[in-house]
């Protein structure tokens, strides 16, 4: 059944449903994206890839700062909505918001909740080193992903980078959603709270975490690096430069944690070693790591940099 929806969403991993959506036959009246942000060299304003799509698909966009104003909100309720979508928005509804459709509001969210929780499940889940993730599509109330699941499908982990994750949820939850939506319409599905105990929160990635210390173990280094790739990029400082790592793998050695140990970039850490595999100099673009070594010598020897402390 074809039912009149809004879809609220800005970055890249919502683009999928979305589209879905749309080829499913739905009626998406109106999308909602964060505002237009200075991007490039120029620092011109850019929309999000949302809000690209939806204009490619000659939908209605509104890129409203907030949704908490009365005009907003009457505006929204006037889009006689049965659902809204919400993927990955980045604003936190109002009640006056998750009360005009008359299903509800929906979020797809990129973790087995109640873990992670917030703005950044993906990186997190990654940089903790947990063994699954998934996405669950959730009917939303007014806490910071705390309504009812409706759904939920589990993925492994293993050795993908946050942004490799993100792509194959995008596309796992796109269906989800969907399937969610035709089972809730034939009264086939009923939402479960979310269990008390379990709750973790994935705050925004800070700049300062992104700055690998290598008197921490490989393991955990391994997993930050591959949390934080392909965006922001744990970095270190060698040679008076910034060098983004982006793929590693833990391997065996011993050495002063910050030491290249072999000619082929193995970094001694506080317990193990890492092989340096996909780096990205200042301004350059990203390269293998023995593509790196051609021209930008770092013999056994040289010194990475680790975490200044406060």
């Amino acid at each position: 059944m074809t039912l009149r929806l809004a879809f609220l969403g800005t970055p890249e991993f919502a683009v999928p449903t979305l589209a879905e959506l749309i080829a499913q036959g739905h009626d998406v009246a109106c999308v909602y994206s964060q505002p237009p942000r200075p991007a490039g060299r120029g620092m011109a304003l850019e929309p999000s890839p949302v809000h690209k799509f939806a204009e490619k698909a000659a939908l209605m966009v509104r890129t409203p700062v907030s949704l908490k104003g009365a005009a907003e909100q009457e505006e929204f309720a006037g889009l006689d909505l049965d659902a809204a979508i919400v993927v990955a928005y980045g604003l936190l509804l109002p009640k006056p918001i998750l009360a005009a459709p008359r299903l509800g509001c929906f979020n797809l969210h990129g973790s087995l909740l109640p873990r992670w929780r917030g703005a950044a499940p993906i990186q997190r889940a990654v940089m903790a080193g947990d063994e699954e993730t998934g996405v669950m599509v959730m009917q939303m109330d007014e806490g910071l992903d705390t309504g009812p699941v409706l759904m939920a499908e589990k993925l492994r982990i293993g050795r993908k980078t946050s942004g490799e994750l993100a792509a194959e949820l995008s596309r796992l939850g796109a269906d989800l959603m969907l399937r969610s939506l035709s089972a809730l319409e034939r009264g086939a599905v009923t939402a479960q709270p979310q269990p008390g105990e379990g709750v973790t929160y994935a705050k925004k990635i800070s700049k300062d975490e992104a700055r690998i210390d290598w008197s921490r173990k490989a393991a955990e280094i391994d997993c930050l690096i591959r949390g934080l790739a392909p965006s922001p990029g744990a970095f270190t400082e060698v040679k008076g430069e910034r060098l983004k790592i982006l793929y590693a793998m833990p391997v065996g050695g011993r050495g002063q944690p910050g030491e290249v140990i072999t000619d082929d970039l193995t970094i001694a850490c506080g317990d193990g070693a890492l092989k340096l595999i996909k780096v990205q100099r200042a301004g350059k673009g990203v390269m293998e790591a023995r593509d790196l070594l051609k021209g930008f010598a770092l013999p056994p020897g040289t010194r990475l940099l680790e975490l200044k402390k406060s």
